[in-house]
């Protein structure tokens, strides 16, 4: 059997008759940019995450950055956040000229370690950027804590998690924004680049409009600096199909998820962890292994796909390690060391999922 690591294809497939009738309708409209879908997907997102406000824009790196930039967040400052994540969390920092701080991972959750926090606070500190990674909640409560008595202001990196919640709450309700990416791959993917920004603060949406356009304010000035930075109605018309469905594909994922730690739990890997109230989407299915480069190709040969998040920490990298500020970042490099995401995927069938975890825990054994 050949089980691929993800099938966007099949993902399509299985709303094509929706999905083509929703772009045939807006090709027909001749309203292309910023148009109803847009206004439409941005009410429904708010609604979902239960927060006041959404602001579509163009992709999950520009909701970092036009985030960021919409705090106020900008040189001089200094932005602390994680190590084990996509370069897209420190580059959006880098953007808008504050400096990225560099804190190591809970070695449970891959998560920032909220215990470290306080010690990487200087004077110069503005925010702090939790990720959301996997599609597991970062100990948000224990962050937003921390973040009010040090006068902080907190953007959550949504990117993986779209769904996901703390006791009820949604992920990206917690900061005062969150930001959401649409690609692809993400549990909520469009056919292309998307992302979006939440808030309740109503002065920073309206902000936020204007960043995304080109600083174009609600009379046609050009108000503020912006940039370009829209999501077009294709793409909004198709994430309001898969809105709607957004529960029963992260149930899905869970199911899938479960299925894994069954089976494999007691070979010998680290299964991903599962926080007291955490609802976890599981955007990435990661176990930790000794020898997982063994193990992947062993897992190759036998028709299964894998990925790496993340093979190396950002500050392992030539730019980061030079841009970002850290200092003993040990638990976020064994884990990179020994990290290998399995195939999963809401449109995988049982079949595929047996087949991935009863040969992963045979080659274990």
């Amino acid at each position: 059997m050949k089980v691929p690591f993800v099938d966007l294809g099949r993902a399509y497939e299985v709303l094509a008759a929706e999905l083509d009738a929703r772009m045939r309708e807006v090709a027909r409209s001749g309203n292309y940019v910023l148009g109803r879908n847009v206004a439409a997907l941005e009410d429904a997102a708010a609604d979902y995450l239960g927060v006041a406000h959404t602001v579509a824009v163009g992709s999950g790196t520009d909701a970092l950055h036009l985030g960021l930039v919409g705090l106020g967040i900008g040189p001089g400052d200094e932005v602390i956040t994680t190590p084990f994540t996509f370069a897209a969390t420190v580059e959006a920092i880098e953007y808008v000229g504050a400096q990225p701080v560099l804190v190591d991972i809970d070695a449970d959750t891959y998560n920032i370690d909220a215990n470290l926090l306080e010690d990487a606070i200087t004077p110069k500190t503005r925010g702090i950027m939790p990720v959301h990674l996997f599609g597991l909640p970062a100990d948000m409560r224990r962050i937003m804590d921390i973040a009010g008595r040090h006068g902080l202001l907190v953007i959550e990196d949504c990117a993986q998690c779209f769904g996901a919640t703390i006791d009820g709450k949604a992920t990206g309700s917690f900061g005062h924004a969150g930001a959401f990416s649409f690609y692809p791959t993400k549990t909520m993917g469009c056919l292309g680049d998307g992302g979006l920004i939440s808030t309740n603060d109503h002065d920073m949406s309206r902000r936020l409009m204007e960043l995304r356009n080109h600083g174009i304010g609600d009379k046609g000035e050009h108000v503020t600096l912006g940039f370009n930075s829209r999501l077009d109605e294709l793409q909004a018309a198709l994430l309001l199909s898969k809105l709607t469905r957004i529960k029963e594909m992260n149930e899905r994922r869970r199911q899938i998820a479960a299925h894994y730690n069954s089976v494999l739990s007691d070979k010998g890997v680290k299964t991903p962890a599962q926080p007291d109230g955490a609802y976890h989407v599981y955007g990435y299915y990661t176990i930790l292994v000794d020898d997982r480069d063994k193990l992947r190709a062993q897992l190759h040969d036998a028709g299964i796909a894998t990925a790496l998040y993340y093979s190396k920490p950002l500050h392992k990298h030539v730019h980061f390690s030079a841009a970002c500020r850290f200092g003993l970042l040990d638990v976020a490099e064994q884990v990179a060391r020994e990290c290998v995401s399995l195939p999963i995927f809401p449109e995988m069938r049982d079949d595929e999922v047996d087949y991935v975890a009863s040969t992963t825990a045979a080659l274990l054994a």
